[in-house]
């Protein structure tokens, strides 16, 4: 498939903006019509729990793909506004799959869900599978699986959708809220005499399957190109398949900017229900897109590192 007219929410949030690039140079002659929360230059600002107004842009667009990333995706902050979060990640999303249905029903839905959904059943400790059972362990994991099962359904009445479950991700650009990020950002900090060699941290002996978001978006860009190949309603793991500690990938940064620091364990840092292990199979999408992760752990590790020097430089310099 070669889309024509790409609608894009989330669009300007970290794997947004990302995917953005990826997508402008895959297919040039393409019109990416990028959907944000707040007016931004060259992206639409849209209330995705404006009903009306996401049925309005779809009218008006008429795309023939659209990528829906828009959500509250952290963790803590949909646990604080749980209303919220249900509808901007449930009902947003119902609203935006029924437009295309009833408007441009040929248009490809790609349904950004997440590993979250499976929740509890990562403690068999296996590299899950799509078939997995849903059990999500947070009001973030739970909206998630309820917009999954909702837009997987829609199927039945038509509606051209492929559904991604991607593993934990990070990058350049991304916020400290993810603990990647803000390890990256507390040893930027330390090395630049902004913080005492103390490093705040959480669960360290956890382990995640962590993926560098270039890699997410080109599985996001196959799905698209090979759309016409693909089951409506297809479930696709994007998982690197590779349990990495928590404290290790920390060690790891360490290592790289060449800092000696403390660890202060801070318990608000702590998830109230912990995951031991959290990894996926992703040969299904291994099988059906030929996408498999390219990008070193170590490379992403230093361009992650590399953003938040930059970062942190432009304040000392300020």
């Amino acid at each position: 498939m070669v889309p024509h007219r790409i609608l894009l929410t989330g669009a300007a949030g970290f794997v947004g903006t990302h995917l953005r690039r990826v997508l402008a140079t895959t297919f040039p002659d393409a019109e990416i019509i990028g959907i944000s929360q707040h007016p931004q230059a060259g992206l639409t600002a849209l209330d995705m729990t404006d009903m009306a107004a996401v049925t309005a842009i779809v009218r008006h667009v008429r795309p023939d793909a659209c990528i829906h990333l828009a959500a509250i995706t952290a963790v803590p902050i949909a646990r604080r506004y749980p209303e919220a979060a249900w509808r901007v990640n449930l009902l947003g999303t119902l609203a935006l799959a029924r437009a295309i249905l009833e408007t441009v029903p040929d248009c490809v839905f790609l349904f950004v869900s997440s590993s979250e959904v499976y929740g509890r059943s990562f403690r068999s400790g296996l590299a899950l599978q799509e078939t997995a059972l849903l059990e999500p362990m947070n009001t973030y994991a739970a909206t998630k699986a309820a917009a999954d099962l909702a837009v997987g359904a829609m199927t039945t009445e038509g509606l051209r959708t492929i559904r991604v479950r991607p593993f934990n991700h990070t990058g350049p650009g991304q916020s400290a809220e993810l603990v990647v990020a803000a390890f990256a950002r507390q040893t930027a900090r330390i090395a630049g005499g902004l913080q005492a060699p103390v490093l705040k941290a959480g669960a360290l002996d956890s382990r995640r399957d962590f993926l560098d978001v270039r890699d997410v978006c080109a599985a996001y860009v196959a799905c698209l190109a090979r759309a016409e190949a693909l089951e409506p309603g297809i479930i696709l793991n994007i998982a690197s398949g590779t349990p990495r500690r928590i404290g290790d990938v920390l060690a790891e940064l360490l290592k790289i900017a060449n800092v000696k620091v403390s660890i202060e364990m801070v318990g608000t840092l702590l998830r109230p229900t912990e995951i031991a292990t959290a990894t996926g199979d992703a040969s299904r999408a291994q099988a059906v897109l030929g996408w498999r992760p390219t990008i070193s752990w170590e490379t992403t590790l230093s361009d992650v590192l590399a953003d938040w020097q930059a970062r942190v430089g432009e304040a000392i310099a300020c």
